[in-house]
């Protein structure tokens, strides 16, 4: 029979086990990335590489990568910019004022993600390309918002819709104009919500392909469509290189994410 403090050291083990299984799983696949960008000679049957070096990484250095580092944030920056400015009005609209036909309205933006990707951003292409958009940064930050208003309007919706419409009644009451209500009220406390979206808007254009490849290629270059050049061509070492360098602002943004992303919004999501 186990004794309790037989019993705490089970547990401490499958917990440890446990972690050590998770961080397998987690860190396996990124410790292959991590090893290739550096390794100069890796051939079957080696299990390590034969010979290591920072010879990729200097030629990613002196390469398109910067090129498409660059114009990916710039990219990515301008569509989350244009995104808030035209849904914060709209999601407060959306929250707030009983207009006709709600539902329809919220249904038309999620359209874009309730179809193939594909089709969607194809047909998307050849009316770009008909207003000599195709192949430019505008062009590129036109399909990206497709997607990207998919995730602000519904996710500042939920923000606006969680902030208690009694706060702003009493400020109207007190003699504010429902403009100075909005901004003084309502827009201090969605704060942290609309970073939330404003990081998801973010990492969304940061990591979109799709689209990028077929109305910017080949003039536009951002991180993913490297990558996927470096991958079709067999680079492995530039294009675990281009990966990790992705993956890193990733895991900033999202860490960020998980600290505004309240809640309350979240169960928000069924109400609106």
């Amino acid at each position: 029979m186990l004794t309790a403090e037989s019993f705490d050291m089970v547990q401490r083990t499958l917990r440890m086990a446990g972690m050590v299984a998770a961080a397998v799983i987690i860190f396996g696949p990124l410790s292959s990335l991590v090893i290739w960008s550096f390794a100069e000679k890796w051939y079957w049957p080696h299990l390590f590489p034969q010979q290591t070096g920072l010879f990729y990484w200097a030629k990613v250095m002196q390469g398109d990568l910067l090129r498409a580092l660059t114009d990916g944030f710039l990219i990515a920056v301008v569509v989350t910019v244009l995104t808030l400015v035209i849904t914060i009005p709209l999601a407060y609209v959306l929250a707030r004022l009983p207009i006709p036909f709600k539902p329809l309205i919220l249904m038309i933006f999620l359209l874009p993600q309730a179809f193939p990707q594909l089709p969607v951003f194809v047909n998307s292409t050849t009316l770009l390309y008909q207003v000599n958009l195709g192949g430019k940064l505008g062009g590129v930050v036109l399909i990206h918002m497709v997607g990207a208003l998919v995730f602000a309007v519904w996710t500042m919706t939920a923000v606006f819709k969680s902030v208690p419409e009694a706060l702003e009644e009493a400020a109207i009451n007190l003699g504010a104009s429902r403009f100075k209500a909005f901004f003084s009220v309502s827009l201090p406390l969605a704060t942290p919500g609309i970073i939330a979206s404003t990081l998801l808007v973010f990492l969304y254009s940061l990591d979109e392909f799709t689209g990028t490849l077929l109305v910017g290629s080949p003039f536009v270059l951002t991180l993913p469509v490297y990558m996927y050049r470096t991958s079709v061509g067999y680079e492995l070492q530039v294009a675990s290189i281009s990966a990790l360098m992705l993956m890193l602002p990733g895991i900033v943004l999202l860490v960020l994410l998980e600290r505004y992303m309240k809640s309350e919004y979240l169960s928000m999501f069924g109400r609106i």
